[in-house]
């Protein structure tokens, strides 16, 4: 039950937060707003979604899950309500950038890597497998919609009203049905055989996020894992989700139908991820990684190459290909979290899925001032091809932790 009210957390911050790629050129029109501008907007979203991640899962572990996941939705609401009302760029950017990416922040894969922690010792890949493609599922239920509604008569306000209202019923079915720790509902967590009290937790959450992130960055397998998830952010978030509707329409194709690529990517990211999160409790992660980051890279290094104004058979095998590894990184990431981590391992992915979001982040924003400079995204799909490939060997690079000191990090201190 906790694992399926996550899911529907997850579900709807991540369509809140993959929205704004299906209104920039509703925006564009309304406006006159250069690519770059609201590329920055984004960037600020998409930034704060991730720096907010390990600041919230400590907050999760301070004060609860619930009352943070509640607490963020309802910003969310705020944010995107209000973005009907705005006249300027700088509006878009506090309300659409600020608000709703600390928003969705809060609800990230850093709360993944909660519920996956505390609530489960056997099936921890799987589960956060299924957790993390609630990201695919909440952009395949929201993106084609958002799109549709933003050519509607009421235009982009009425796909902005639509996303806060849904963030805002989600408060309540947070708040009544959410429980914090297995030992709450007397059951130990699943595969276990003992109840497992909750830690005890004081102290301030921002101090505790930051001791988390001053002992893990002095690992070398920390900044192997950041430097390659800021790579991934890049590659997906950054570049794909933000980029490819207005890319898809520089050729000719029509937005609805570049939106609705997008959902196919969800539908197969859905079945690659759940995939990848059975993989990574059976196979080397460091190996799933490298593979993933290879099969990116080509499929973004080919993709200048089979855009066009109708849905071709290549930009199928695309899809397909690209959806299957879109976001099937994160199970093995957080196995190895918590492999060199421990208990820590929450509060440290947070750190790392912030170097994540900083990477979308970037690549938002170079591939909106690439496409002003060039009139093309082909340099940054190109390079976005290039960043993946090495990834991939960071990801070979990180080593085994050694038995006792993974025993070691396994104890609570």
């Amino acid at each position: 039950m906790i694992a399926g009210i996550g899911f529907a957390a997850l579900v709807g911050a991540a369509g809140f937060r993959s929205t704004p790629g299906a209104l920039v050129e509703p925006l564009q029109d309304e406006f006159g707003w250069s690519t770059g501008t609201i590329g920055f907007a984004m960037s600020v979203n998409l930034a704060l979604y991730g720096v907010t991640a390990p600041f919230a899962t400590a907050l999760m572990e301070r004060f609860g899950v619930r009352k943070v996941t509640a607490g963020a939705m309802a910003l969310i609401a705020l944010g995107s309500g209000l973005t009907v009302y705005m006249t300027a760029a700088w509006q878009l950017v506090l309300l659409w950038g600020v608000m709703v990416g600390l928003g969705a922040g809060s609800i990230s894969l850093g709360f993944v890597a909660t519920i996956g922690t505390r609530w489960f010792v056997k099936r921890q890949g799987l589960v956060t497998g299924v957790l993390s493609a609630g990201g695919a599922t909440g952009s395949l239920i929201f993106l084609p919609l958002v799109t549709a509604l933003s050519e509607s008569d009421g235009g982009w306000r009425s796909a902005a009203v639509v996303v806060s209202l849904v963030a805002a019923a989600a408060v309540p079915m947070v708040l009544l049905f959410f429980r914090e720790h297995p030992a709450d509902v007397g059951i130990p967590p699943f595969g276990a055989k003992e109840i497992v009290p909750p830690p005890p937790v004081t102290g301030s959450a921002a101090r505790h996020a930051i001791d988390r992130l001053k002992s893990a960055a002095r690992t070398q397998p920390f900044w192997f894992l950041a430097v390659s998830f800021f790579i991934c952010g890049a590659t997906t978030n950054g570049i794909v989700f933000t980029h490819f509707i207005p890319a898809a329409h520089d050729h000719g194709m029509h937005r609805v139908t570049a939106a609705g690529l997008l959902a196919v990517i969800g539908i197969f990211d859905l079945v690659g991820t759940v995939l990848s999160g059975w993989l990574s409790d059976h196979v080397n992660p460091r190996v799933l990684l490298a593979i993933y980051y290879v099969l990116r890279g080509v499929s973004l290094l080919l993709l200048p190459q089979v855009f066009d104004e109708k849905v071709t058979g290549f930009m199928i095998v695309f899809v397909v290909f690209y959806g299957l590894d879109f976001i099937a990184t994160v199970p093995p990431t957080i196995i190895l979290c918590r492999e060199h981590f421990g208990m820590s391992a929450p509060v440290v992915f947070g750190w790392v899925f912030a170097a994540h979001q900083i990477g979308a982040a970037c690549a938002s924003t170079l591939a909106g001032m690439a496409r002003d400079s060039f009139g093309d995204y082909a340099p940054a799909w190109y390079t976005a091809g290039a960043l993946s490939i090495g990834a991939a060997l960071l990801s070979m690079a990180i080593r085994r932790a050694p038995a006792e000191e993974e025993t070691k990090t396994l104890t609570p201190a």
